[in-house]
């Protein structure tokens, strides 16, 4: 790993340990991945605009998100099957996350319950809820709110999964099909295949033991459906239901974020999924420098992200933070919590530089008078 100086480096490295059928899963978008593309096109329409004279000698990156200050304008996103990646990777990205001193989000899809993450991780802890069904989502909001959790991340973007046709040709699901092609691919990455047998094949940790009786939330389970009929009133309940601090993820309509606030959220996350859901939607980024203004300190951001300096492009247009999302997995999967901190590592440390040759001494300090676009 010590050759892998940037998050494309990671990638290939992530790429050489995983079967083709794990990897896929982790790169893998909706449809034709155009959405994919874009995520990371859209970076190339904002540039920075560098000013001079200023002392720069010492650069601060803190940030104050809701509140409470931290090292980095970072977050690690909510992402499922982490097991698969990693033996126990929910837990070693939880510990990448609470040496970087910054907020660790856990998904409903998690292969390590809420409970044990708090117990083995700790550090600042998030819960990302899908709502598969409503009696399923209220005890998984109790149990976070009874493990210490304090902010809930409430996931809207996946009212059906996304046509994800790399999975389809591959037949990735839980449990693995042990088809003569998988095996096959697994022989020829013995490391992956060693650390599944060793670690125990990853099961959806918080679903386990639910309610046995309920037919209903059984064939949720099993099939991952989302409630497709979750809305306004759903969300409003939601609030009521949950004390601590609301965010509401999957947002790229302005009125939809002013809706959101207007019902009690303490924020929002624009997000298209990391192009997972939906092949033609937006970026977030031609929409953040809007719904930030409208709602400053409240608007956080993901999908795309490879770069420091994406990041400051981000955090110039009025970001709050950036939730990194793939970047992540690349690192669990070519070394687990060393390879995660080394990703963060290297994210820092070209925030750092893009700070320093911008002419710009803090995070605090950027503006949308930093950046410039380059659309036509």
């Amino acid at each position: 790993m010590s050759l892998a100086f940037s998050v494309e480096g990671f990638r290939s490295l992530a790429q050489r340990r995983l079967p083709r059928m794990v990897f896929d899963y982790l790169e893998g978008g909706a449809d034709d991945e155009k959405c994919l593309q874009r995520n990371r096109d859209t970076f190339d329409h904002w540039e920075l605009i560098p000013r001079r004279l200023v002392d720069v000698a010492q650069r601060d990156l803190s940030v104050n998100v809701f509140g409470t200050t931290q090292p980095l304008p970072l977050m690690v996103a909510p992402m499922g099957l982490n097991g698969a990646f990693w033996p126990k990777g929910d837990i070693a990205l939880a510990r990448a996350a609470r040496k970087a001193g910054i907020p660790f989000i856990l998904s409903t899809a998690a292969n390590a319950s809420i409970e044990e993450v708090a117990e083995k991780a700790g550090g600042e802890l998030w819960f990302q809820l899908y709502v598969v069904h409503p009696s399923l989502a209220d005890q998984l909001v109790a149990r976070a709110l009874a493990a210490g959790y304090r902010t809930l991340v409430l996931t809207t973007d996946v009212a059906v999964n996304g046509k994800r046709e790399r999975d389809l040709r591959s037949g990735f699901g839980l449990p693995f099909k042990y088809t003569p092609k998988v095996m096959l691919d697994g022989m020829l990455h013995p490391r992956w295949s060693i650390s599944l047998l060793t670690g125990g094949m990853p099961q959806m940790a918080n679903f386990a033991n639910q309610d046995a009786n309920n037919v209903e939330l059984q064939a949720a389970l099993l099939s991952r459906k989302m409630d497709a009929s979750f809305n306004w009133d759903s969300l409003k309940r939601l609030r009521e239901l949950w004390p601590h601090r609301l965010l509401v993820k999957g947002i790229l309509h302005p009125e939809d974020a002013a809706r959101c606030m207007a019902f009690g959220a303490d924020g929002v996350i624009l997000s298209n999924h990391g192009g997972r859901q939906l092949d033609s939607s937006c970026s977030p980024m031609p929409v953040l420098k809007q719904i930030a203004n409208a709602h400053p300190g409240k608007v956080l951001v993901d999908s795309g992200f490879r770069r420091g300096s994406d990041v400051v492009k981000a955090m110039a247009l009025g970001a709050g933070g950036v939730l990194l999302g793939r970047p992540l997995l690349y690192g669990l999967a070519a070394g687990g919590e060393e390879g995660a901190s080394q990703v963060l590592s290297i994210i820092k440390d070209e925030m750092d530089r893009t700070l320093a040759n911008m002419g710009c001494a803090s995070m605090a300090s950027l503006s949308p008078d930093h950046v410039t676009s380059i659309r036509g």
